[in-house]
């Protein structure tokens, strides 16, 4: 199947670029830059010399619709919206990596980003985090890549709002790698003054995460879920490490605590729940579409304190991306996945 990459100049595109690579059933045949067209992808991005012979291009969602089949949109939040709309009108299956898509109500969008491109199509779309929407998956033709700290919040804290088994406030601390905040020259981000350093931004405020986290963690609950968010910046390129306190609505311990994560995604082929006493790492997955999980109860408070680790480029957008393409497409659901984590 013919695909293209709509906007591969950010790292999430280029991520996309490489696992597109290997994968067996798809095939590359258009990426476009609007920063980067008319350069060769190995020009424009040396990783790749030799092994995609394509121009980057000027994204025509017309031109497109002859030559492709489907469509991995990874351009900013807004800007996504309206060329969505004409890839759907086009008749492609899209798969989109912005926030545009993931929201459902569209008062709840305005407030978080602004008026929306196409609202006409959020009813359409699916949230795109396949351990949690596998069948709808299968039959859209719109996914709604799901964000990287919301999947590593929900992924270990949605197996006890379905079972009711915590209250329905949660606190999240987030920490992730600085390639989840794009190609930015902001000083925050330079390497002097990011390395051997670590600090929480926009604190007091409501993240715009919160509303996707928020809105998820209510449909597994069945009613609202207060969610208090704190990102971290780490001093690491990849990875994003999420701690989750809660409050059980009864006595739980630890090993009891586990057996609920292994029972919702023992079964999981990129979620895995790890043994007993044993925490999530940032090495164990980075490069790799894994989310690793732990849940541990704090005997002290009697906190449940659940902890998750991805790589925010790939389980975090580009791999899950492709997870969603692969369902949507009747694929294996591991179809290009299965690359170990890179380690050192």
């Amino acid at each position: 199947m013919k695909v293209a990459v709509v906007g591969a100049s950010g790292y999430t595109g280029l991520e996309l670029l490489r696992i597109l690579l290997r994968h067996p059933a798809f095939e590359l045949a258009a990426v476009t830059s609007e920063q980067r067209r008319g350069l060769p992808v190995g020009e424009a991005f040396p990783s790749l010399r030799g092994q995609l012979d394509l121009v980057l291009e000027a994204a025509d969602p017309a031109a497109l619709a002859g030559r492709v089949e489907l469509a991995f949109t990874a351009l900013p939040h807004v800007t996504s919206a309206r060329v969505v709309a004409q890839l759907r009108a086009a008749g492609l299956r899209v798969v989109d990596l912005s926030a545009d898509f993931r929201l459902r109500d569209p008062r709840v969008y305005r407030e978080t980003y602004g008026e929306h491109g196409a609202p006409q199509l959020l009813s359409e779309a699916v949230y795109g985090l396949p351990e949690l929407h596998r069948e709808a998956l299968r039959a859209t033709r719109l996914a709604a890549s799901a964000g990287c700290y919301p999947t590593g919040a929900l992924l270990p804290l949605v197996p006890f709002l379905r079972a009711g088994l915590v209250e329905p406030s949660v606190c999240i601390d987030a920490r992730s790698g600085v390639s989840g905040a794009g190609r930015k020259l902001e000083a925050d981000y330079l390497f002097a003054e990011l390395d051997e350093n670590c600090f929480a931004y926009q604190v007091g405020g409501v993240h715009r995460h919160v509303p996707e986290i928020a809105q998820e963690a209510a449909r597994a609950a069945g009613g609202p879920v207060a969610i208090g968010f704190v990102p971290h910046l780490l001093p690491t390129i990849r990875g994003i490490a999420t701690t989750v306190f809660a409050r059980p609505r009864k006595g739980l311990t630890s090993d009891a605590a586990r057996e609920v994560l292994e029972e919702a995604w023992g079964r999981e082929r990129f979620v895995r729940v790890l043994p007993a006493g044993e925490t999530p790492r940032l090495s164990a997955v980075r490069g790799a579409n894994f989310c690793d999980v732990a849940a541990f109860v704090d005997g002290p408070t009697g906190s449940l304190v659940l902890l998750s680790a991805l790589d925010n480029l790939v389980k975090g957008a580009a791999g899950q991306a492709v997870q969603c393409a692969n369902l949507m497409c009747d694929l294996p659901e591991e179809s290009g996945l299965c690359e170990a984590a890179l380690v050192p």
